[in-house]
């Protein structure tokens, strides 16, 4: 994963927009949009400490928010608050890939079988909207743009499997590993991003079919493949070859 050191050149950003009143909700949505963004997009390494003071300069505002914002990554699972002493990014080892990966590559394999029996023609012609969207990012090489639709796209076909015990186990999931389906996509040795746009175009394919079964096992092997590249990333990363296999 990509890091990038904070230096004065990248705390020169446009601060959020601030709003009063009602408009607080909305500040603070925006604000963990873009901190969720900046964390997923390898900005700060595994296991390392959040810089409080250089993200309030950077997102031009106080603690307040920013604390109140990390709480709910944490939540996520996305990172750790540490008592008193602040928060890191929480860091996977290979074990818990393996593992997170091949639960939620059941949870999403069951998901598309259950939304080929709900999924309304409207819902479909929204989720291949997305679908188009993300391949013009994936064609002009915007990973951030193709990452947002990406993950649009795999939370509908969630919530058209109209299970809310598969809804809240997914979430409760996904946030965990956002990080490594990002850098995932980054392999360039294989080339995940342009095999999982490929695998994509099944995924939409069999949706309009609504050929729940094939669906179920895309989306199995559409998972079991980004932890392959998540692991070969970590691998590199690391240097330790034995993670990858």
């Amino acid at each position: 994963m990509t890091n990038i050191a904070l230096d004065a050149e990248t705390i020169e950003s446009p601060s959020l927009r601030r709003e009063d009143g009602a408009g607080q909700t909305s500040l603070h949505g925006e604000l963990l949009a873009a901190l969720r963004d900046y964390i997923v997009e390898g900005n700060l390494a595994d296991g390392a400490r959040v810089p409080e003071r250089l993200l309030c300069n950077r997102f031009g505002i106080s603690r307040t928010p920013l604390r109140e914002a990390l709480k709910v990554l944490a939540a996520e699972g996305l990172i750790e608050l540490l008592p008193n002493r602040g928060a890191r990014v929480r860091a996977l080892s290979a074990d818990d890939l393996r593992e997170l990966f091949d639960v939620m590559g059941g949870l999403e394999a069951l998901a598309g079988r259950l939304a080929c029996e709900r999924i309304s023609d409207e819902d479909i012609a929204e989720i291949e909207q997305i679908h188009h969207e993300m391949y013009r990012f994936y064609l002009r090489r915007d990973m951030h743009g193709y990452f947002q639709c990406n993950q649009d796209i795999h939370r509908m076909i969630v919530a058209a499997a109209g299970n809310a015990t598969l809804s809240a186990t997914y979430n409760s999931i996904a946030g965990r590993i956002r990080r490594v389906r990002y850098s995932a996509n980054l392999d360039k040795e294989r080339d995940r991003w342009g095999e999982a746009m490929r695998e994509h175009e099944a995924i939409l394919d069999a949706l309009r079919r609504r050929a729940g079964s094939e669906l179920s096992d895309i989306m199995f092997l559409h998972l079991r493949n980004k932890r392959k590249a998540a692991q070969h990333q970590s691998a590199a990363q690391t240097g330790d070859e034995s993670s990858s296999t």
